[in-house]
C-alpha cells in the first residue's frame, strides 16, 4: 500500500517562518496543503528544537486569530469547503514530517528518551499483538517534529481501511489483558470531560457512556495514547475538486444511527435516518430530513462516539454536499467543541 505526503497525521515544516502545521484530511488542492498551525517560533515558548523556542497553539479560534493577525498569506477561502481555511502553498514547505518515517527512524535510535522508548515500545506491543503489516503503523505528534515535552501523549496513525477494522478488534483483547496499556479511569475520564467538552453543557454521565468504550485511547505506562485510523488510498473516493460543500446554517435534530461502519476513521462518518429536527432550518431552505444522510468529523473526539441502532441528539452544522456536479446530499458537520455535540439518547 504506497501513501503519499502530505495527509491526515503528517507535519509540515515551512520555509521562511519555521511554523509547525498539522495537516487535515487526504483531499487538498493542487497548489497547498490544508493543515493547522501548530508550533510557531516565540521567545517564551516552552519547547526547544535546534536551540530555538517554539509556542504550541491548542485552540482552533487561537490558530485563526494568529493567523489573521500575523501570516494570513497562511489563509484561503475554500470555494470547494464554502469557508476559511489554514494552508501551506506547495512552494512555502521546507519538510513533510510523515509517522511512518519517523516510527522507523525511532526503532534506530540509539539513545530514545522516556516518551520515545515508550512510543517504541507501545508500537511493537500492538504490532505483536495484531500482526499489523510493517508499513501500516507510525509516530505522529510533537514529537514527530522534535517539540515533545516530558508529559507529551503518544499519538499513533493507523493506515488501512482493513487493516485498520481487524486491528481495532484485536486492540479489544490487548486493553483487557496487558499489564501496562489500559483504558482511562474514571477520574481520567473526569479530567478529559473538562477539555474536550467544557462548555458544551453535555452532561459528564452522558459524555462518559461514549467515552468509556472507546478503544483508540487510553494509557501506556504513565503516556496518555490516542490512535488514528486512514482508509487506504484506494477508497478516498476521488479528489478535493470532486467534491463541493455549502454551509446551509446550523441544525439540531434527533437521529438513529443506521451505520457506523466508518466511526474509527479520520475524518469519521455515521450515516444515519433522522427523527426530527429542533429548529426550522429545513422549513426554511425547503431541506427534506430524509436528505441529510450523514454525520461527519474531522476531530478524533467524535470517533467510536455511537452505535448502530443508538438514537442520539446531534447539533452542527447543515452542509449541501455536491459530489462531481451529480450526486447531492446532506450532512452534518462537528467542528466546533463548545457548540458542537452528539449525545447518546437511547
Amino acid at each position: 500500500m504506497k501513501i503519499p505526503k502530505g495527509i491526515e497525521g503528517d507535519y509540515i515544516e515551512t520555509k521562511n517562518d519555521n511554523f509547525f502545521f498539522d495537516v487535515k484530511g487526504v483531499h487538498h488542492p493542487s497548489d497547498r496543503k490544508i493543515c493547522f498551525i501548530r508550533f510557531y517560533p516565540h521567545l517564551d515558548g516552552d519547547r526547544i528544537k535546534n536551540g530555538k523556542k517554539f509556542k504550541k497553539i491548542y485552540d482552533l479560534q487561537e490558530r485563526f486569530s494568529f493567523l489573521r493577525n500575523n501570516h494570513p498569506n497562511y489563509l484561503f477561502f475554500s470555494k470547494q469547503f464554502d469557508l476559511e481555511l489554514q494552508c501551506v502553498k506547495n512552494e512555502d514547505i521546507k519538510e513533510i514530517y510523515t509517522p511512518r518515517e519517523y516510527y522507523k527512524e525511532l526503532s534506530q535510535k540509539f539513545n530514545p528518551n522516556h516518551l520515545e522508548k515508550c512510543s517504541k515500545e507501545l508500537c511493537e506491543l500492538l504490532i505483536e499483538n495484531s500482526l499489523l503489516p510493517y508499513g501500516s503503523i507510525g509516530i505522529t505528534g510533537s514529537q514527530m517534529v522534535g517539540l515533545s515535552k516530558n508529559q507529551s501523549d503518544i499519538d499513533l496513525i493507523v493506515y488501512g481501511t482493513d487493516i485498520s477494522r481487524d486491528f481495532q478488534n484485536k486492540l479489544a483483547i490487548i486493553l483487557e489483558k496487558d499489564k501496562y496499556c489500559r483504558k482511562y479511569s474514571k477520574e481520567e475520564y473526569r479530567t478529559h470531560y473538562g477539555w474536550r467538552v467544557g462548555g458544551s453543557g453535555i452532561p459528564f454521565e452522558n459524555f462518559l457512556k461514549s467515552e468509556r468504550r472507546k478503544l483508540h485511547q487510553g494509557m501506556y505506562k504513565r503516556f496518555e495514547f490516542f490512535i488514528r485510523y486512514i482508509k487506504s488510498p484506494k477508497d478516498w473516493k476521488g479528489t478535493y475538486y470532486d467534491y463541493s460543500y455549502k454551509n446551509m446554517g446550523r441544525i439540531k435534530l434527533k437521529a438513529k444511527i443506521t451505520d457506523d461502519s466508518n466511526a474509527i476513521f479520520t475524518p469519521c462518518s455515521y450515516k444515519i435516518e433522522c427523527i426530527k429536527a429542533y429548529n426550522n432550518i429545513c422549513i426554511s431552505k425547503n431541506i427534506k430530513l430524509d436528505d441529510i444522510i450523514t454525520i461527519n468529523s474531522f476531530r478524533g473526539r467524535f470517533c467510536e462516539h455511537a452505535i448502530k441502532g443508538e438514537t442520539v441528539l446531534v447539533e452542527g452544522k447543515l452542509e449541501k454536499v455536491i459530489f462531481r456536479n451529480n450526486k447531492e446530499y446532506f450532512r452534518i458537520l462537528l467542528t466546533d467543541q463548545k457548540q458542537d455535540k452528539m449525545m447518546i439518547l437511547e
